[in-house]
């Protein structure tokens, strides 16, 4: 990756997650995690885009690793007691709102940058849960994600040589991910159990997450210059440019298609609506033997 683990590791001054007094936190983060996996069903619409056999293959076993994801995701929660509820809405937005409209956007803003963010949130918990089976499992994970963003590195950095203008488009949606992350902070800063040993740090643990999306995106090639000598102006025509080539690149699309197949039909359901009501999810139990950290209630 172009970011080391150290880059990319928070301090957190050593304090811990406790598995039994911090359930209720628990919880919430790793339903952000499920949903985040659970996205992983998105991986199967880029392989019709993928630019050659290597890149198809590497997309075929991603899928499968995010399929495990979610089962080692599910294991964790029954081994803390936590219980499948839906994700935050700045998280659905980054994780689905967010999906790229071409493989350039999939690889940029999905796998370098939306990846990125994941990873930085694993370490940190690796990091601060005081719970050795979670985190051996999330210590496997983590291999695994990290293969997933020095793809999306790699494939962004080719997708953008010699094409100054989709530079230009990736940096402007990479700005709108970025705010997403900002709104999550925002919302956790007024939900944040007062004076928490781990979670009072989220905030300033967010906005790292950001500066490490930034140096990423620098050492793509993406962003040419530190954020912070980017003015409010041209942030927002950097944004405004990228979705009006996006809003304009779907208008080509939609005038190229036979009219009998425009009629607007409603949206299907996928997997990222349904997924809570999924027998998968609602059935999933501990093998036999297996410890729980934190028992069920009665």
């Amino acid at each position: 990756m172009l970011l080391t683990r150290e880059e990319m590791t928070f301090d957190f001054g050593g304090a811990k997650l406790d598995a039994v007094r911090d359930k209720d936190v628990l919880e919430w983060m790793f339903n952000q995690f499920l949903y985040g996996e659970v996205t992983g069903i998105q991986v199967g619409h880029w392989l019709y885009d993928a630019p050659d056999l290597e890149a198809a293959k590497f997309l075929a076993r991603q899928s499968l690793e995010e399929m495990q994801h979610v089962d080692n995701f599910l294991r964790i929660m029954a081994m803390l007691g936590c219980q499948p509820k839906p994700a935050h809405p700045a998280v659905r937005f980054l994780a689905t709102g967010m999906m790229g409209g071409s493989w350039a956007e999939h690889v940029a803003l999905e796998m370098a940058q939306g990846e990125g963010f994941v990873l930085n949130a694993f370490y940190a918990v690796v990091d601060t849960l005081d719970h050795k089976p979670s985190v051996d499992i999330l210590r496997r994970a983590v291999k695994q994600e990290e293969r997933h963003v020095e793809f999306g590195e790699q494939q962004t950095a080719k997708a953008i040589e010699g094409k100054p203008w989709l530079r230009r488009r990736l940096l402007g949606l990479a700005l709108v991910s970025m705010w997403g992350v900002r709104r999550l902070a925002k919302f956790m800063e007024t939900r944040l159990p007062p004076g928490h040993v781990v979670m009072s740090f989220l905030p300033a643990f967010l906005a790292h997450a950001n500066r490490c999306a930034e140096l990423r995106l620098q050492r793509i090639g993406v962003l040419d210059r530190p954020l912070a000598e980017l003015s409010t102006a041209k942030r927002a025509l950097l944004i405004s440019e990228a979705y009006g080539g996006k809003l304009l690149g779907g208008l080509g699309s939609l005038l190229t298609l036979p009219l009998r197949i425009l009629p607007l039909w409603p949206k299907k359901k996928r997997l990222t609506d349904t997924y809570l009501h999924d027998r998968h999810i609602t059935g999933f139990a501990l093998p036999a033997g297996e410890p729980e950290a934190h028992p069920q209630e009665p």
